[in-house]
Order: C-alpha cells, then sequence, then structure tokens
C-alpha cells in the first residue's frame, strides 16, 4: 500500500511580488491553486519592518487551515528570515539549525510529518548563491547531522531553492543519494525562475527511497507569475507505508524451511 501527497517547494520572496506589492494572502491564494499536503517555504519574514513586522508562515498558514514551523536562518534583534514548512498533518520538530556560510546565513529545517502507517522525514533550506558556499552546505546537510542521521528505511524528501541546476557540483552531490522528482515523470523538466520567464531549474525537490512520483509540474497560473520571483514547484509522491515491507519480510520467513 501507498500514500499519495501534494507536496509543494515555494520560494515567496517575502511576499513581495514582480509588481513590489506586499500580499501575504496572495502568495496563500497560489498555494490553494495546488491543494498541496505539505508546504515548504522560502524566503519567509517574521517580525521584519520591510514587510510590516508581521510573521508570515503563520498568517500564510491561518489562510490554509495548517500548522507552520519556521526557523530563522537569519536572525537580527526581532526581525527573523528563513524557511517554513505548512502542513495539517500531525508533525514533529526534528531539527532546525544554521549551515556554513560566507555569504547571508542560510540553514535547514527538519521535520517529521506522521502519515499514519509512515513518517516522512521532511528538510526544507534554501542554498547560497556561490557555489563553494553551496557545496559546503550541501555537503553538511548529507552528513551526520541531518541526512546521515536519518533511521535506515526512513522515507526522506529533501526540498528549496537551492540556487543550483543540475550541472552544478552541489546538485550533483545531493542527486547522488536522492533523486530529482522532476526526472522522474515523462514529462520534460521546467524552470521555476524568474517567474515572468522562467529559465532557471534552481527549485527542487529530491526524495529517498520508498517514495514514488506520480506526477510533477511547475505551477504557472497568472497569479502565479505575478506573487513572486519564483514559481511553486508541486510534485504528487506516492509514499510506501513500511508496513507492507515489514509484512513482505515476515511472508518471506514464513516461508523459509
Amino acid at each position: 500500500m501507498r500514500r499519495r501527497i501534494r507536496f509543494l517547494t515555494y520560494n515567496v520572496h517575502s511576499c513581495f511580488g514582480i509588481d513590489r506589492k506586499l500580499d501575504p494572502a496572495r502568495i496563500a491564494a497560489v498555494i490553494n491553486e495546488c491543494r498541496p499536503d505539505i508546504i515548504a517555504l522560502q524566503e519567509v519574514d517574521v517580525g521584519r519592518a520591510r514587510s510590516g513586522g508581521i510573521d508570515q508562515a503563520h498568517m500564510i498558514a491561518t489562510h490554509l487551515q495548517m500548522e507552520a514551523q519556521f526557523h530563522p536562518a537569519l536572525h537580527l534583534e526581532d526581525e527573523k528570515y528563513g524557511d517554513a514548512v505548512l502542513t495539517a498533518l500531525p508533525t514533529r520538530l526534528v531539527k532546525a539549525a544554521a549551515l556554513p556560510s560566507s555569504g547571508e546565513p542560510r540553514g535547514a529545517l527538519w521535520v517529521e510529518i506522521d502519515l499514519a502507517d509512515v513518517k516522512l522525514q521532511v528538510i526544507v533550506t534554501h542554498l547560497g548563491l556561490r557555489g563553494s558556499e553551496r557545496l559546503r552546505q550541501a555537503t553538511t546537510l548529507l552528513g551526520p547531522g541531518w541526512l546521515g542521521a536519518v533511521e535506515e528505511g526512513s522515507r526522506v524528501l529533501l526540498a528549496g531553492d537551492l540556487n543550483a541546476t543540475a550541472r552544478s557540483t552541489a546538485y550533483r552531490l545531493l542527486a547522488r543519494q536522492l533523486r530529482d522528482v522532476q526526472l522522474l515523470t515523462n514529462a520534460k523538466p521546467r524552470p521555476t525562475f524568474p517567474s515572468r520567464l522562467p529559465l532557471l531549474r534552481i527549485d527542487h525537490v529530491l526524495i529517498g527511497e520508498g517514495i514514488g512520483v506520480a506526477a510533477c509540474n511547475v505551477h504557472n497560473s497568472a497569479l502565479a507569475r505575478v506573487a513572486s520571483d519564483h514559481l511553486p514547484l508541486l510534485a504528487e509522491l506516492d509514499v510506501h507505508l513500511q508496513t507492507d515491507e515489514r509484512k513482505r519480510c515476515e511472508t518471506i520467513e514464513g516461508k523459509a524451511p
């Protein structure tokens, strides 16, 4: 058996659209067009003067009738800026921490999502602008404090704005261990940035074993093209339940002489 989920990753550009209008409700409306179960957000403002001092993570979550987990990669006094995971499913915060950065501070957020028969480990991040910086960050994410700490057989998903095309060293390093959902369908991979005329495929959803891809598309509605400078990436995923694996093992063991 398997559990179908709709997963969305979206760099929301602090909820400033390409028309320079600040509108978290518009971002929520774009997300709602996609009907996701789990959302990974990057460039989220919380308490920042430039965006009216509001908590964008929880405001967007409220619009969607979800809960939010937020991690500030940048934290200056009361102003925060970082990544978030939104869902109505039961969640547990596993880890939220900084990544090695030489420019703007970067971080990652790890949330465990309970799908009843299986727990999905979701890591959301926003990597740096320099290639050497991204490589250090990707190496850290693959190390013992992050993906290296995930229990064997777990269902794992890494998503976010990696600022990296498929040719980049950081992307290739991550893709050796995880699979790119855009490459697992019959559709041609599509770019996500910039939103008005997408040229670069830098927003990614990468999955581990035990997860299949039913469909994947870049959401390119009229509203999405103006709400942020990135387009959201939506993946329909089939998460295989670990109970099935146990039953298969028990069956095999029961038939053994």
